[in-house]
């Protein structure tokens, strides 16, 4: 069993954190929470300019939990580790780092929850999940939304024909990202940086949940499930990945099609839809929300849990709880990766389809909201919705 490198599984466990600012700080909340609950502790922080007394303290306190003391810090990631003996390491660093990271802390017998995307390609994937499957060790991929309660029940509903004929897998993203978002870090926004894949665009990193939980409940996670991709990816922003794009990908199942824009002129949740010949269903993945539209009966919402991906690392550690979210189980996510990063270069807009609204300082595109909604209704691509801008989609083979 993976665990049989954790000492004991004795509670609490200790755990370092690579990267605590930015997203990074919704780990280091994420842990404190589950240190109150006794199951882990903040051992050691990798960052390289070490967090403040102040930062430290906003989540905190008074460092009473560690005597008084802050947890160890230091920019040397293998070094924290052997000095901490910590049994998990969470890795919230830029994107091109997660392989090299994951293998530090492997080569250890430290366990994982890597957040995503777990790499920019489909080589660096293969290297680090062939790499940590050597090494014996846990790793959770950070998929927060593959640990909600609905997708077991949505699954539940499919089998028991509650849909009819599943005919297919829609998901929609309209969000807003400001010209801030893009300037928040070097690889921000970037498909390569200093001759290395980065592939930071819609689809990939900010809406990733959305394509990985498509496939999810279309039962196609693994890359051998992929038969083909068609892509069109598209950028409003001076940037070099895509901003506002669609992705269909086609398993012997059936179809998944998901569009994303960062560009919405209404930002609204995400979601997926589960289209059926009697009915289909809506699941706001980041509210664990679900809508059940069936043929003879009324709208029906439910509302369901989660389990956090961190907490159920600790549990298969501790109690040989399957893990939610092993790196198999984002091969097809991956595979989707892999065709945007091979894709020609997003293309630019013209300026006629899109404006600057001053307020947010951010670039709308206009009528997008209702064309990423489309998308997700028909699973058809921004091409074959008549959006005079999209280029002819680009399609790789699984």
């Amino acid at each position: 069993m993976s665990g049989m490198n954790t000492p004991g599984g004795q509670l609490p466990l200790p755990v370092v954190l690579a990267g605590a600012r930015g997203h990074g700080r919704w780990h280091l909340r994420n842990i404190r929470r589950l240190q109150d609950k006794g199951l882990v502790r903040l051992a050691g922080i990798c960052e390289p300019n070490p967090l403040t007394p102040a930062e430290l303290t906003e989540t905190f306190g008074d460092f009473e939990d560690f005597g008084g003391r802050p947890p160890e810090q230091s920019a040397d990631f293998g070094s924290l580790l052997d000095s901490t003996a910590a049994a998990i390491a969470v890795i919230c660093t830029p994107i091109p780092t997660h392989t090299d990271l994951a293998l530090v802390a492997a080569a250890r017998g430290v366990h994982l929850l890597l957040e995503k995307p777990p790499a920019p390609s489909y080589a660096e994937f293969r290297r680090m999940a062939d790499g940590v499957a050597a090494a014996g060790v846990a790793c959770q991929i950070g998929f927060q939304s593959l640990g909600s309660h609905a997708l077991p029940a949505i699954r539940e509903m499919i089998a028991a024909g509650v849909l009819g004929t599943v005919t297919g897998i829609g998901a929609a993203g309209a969000w807003a990202r400001d010209e801030a978002y893009y300037r928040r870090a070097a690889w921000a926004g970037k498909r390569r940086l200093n001759g290395v894949d980065v592939i930071d665009g819609a689809l990939t990193n900010p809406l990733a949940h959305a394509v990985v939980t498509a496939l999810a409940l279309h039962g196609a996670t693994r890359a051998e499930d992929v038969a083909a991709i068609e892509t069109e990816l598209l950028r409003a922003n001076d940037i070099e990945s895509d901003d506002t794009s669609c992705v269909r990908v086609t398993t012997p199942r059936g179809r998944v099609a998901v569009a994303a824009t960062l560009c919405a002129e209404r930002p609204g949740e995400p979601y997926v839809l589960v289209h059926g010949s009697g009915g289909r269903i809506t699941f706001w993945y980041k509210l664990d929300r679900v809508l059940v539209q069936r043929s003879g009966h009324g709208p029906e919402e439910i509302e369901y849990g989660r389990t956090d991906l961190l907490e159920n690392l600790v549990a298969h550690l501790t109690d040989g709880d399957e893990l939610l979210v092993p790196p198999d189980s984002t091969g097809a996510f991956m595979k989707v990766v892999e065709a945007i990063r091979r894709a020609p270069d997003p293309a630019a807009l013209p300026a006629e389809a899109w404006e600057t609204v001053a307020a947010g300082n951010r670039r709308i595109v206009r009528g997008i909201d209702g064309l990423v909604a489309a998308a997700a209704d028909t699973l058809a691509l921004y091409s074959e919705l008549g959006a005079s801008w999209a280029p002819p989609n680009e399609v790789s083979a699984g």
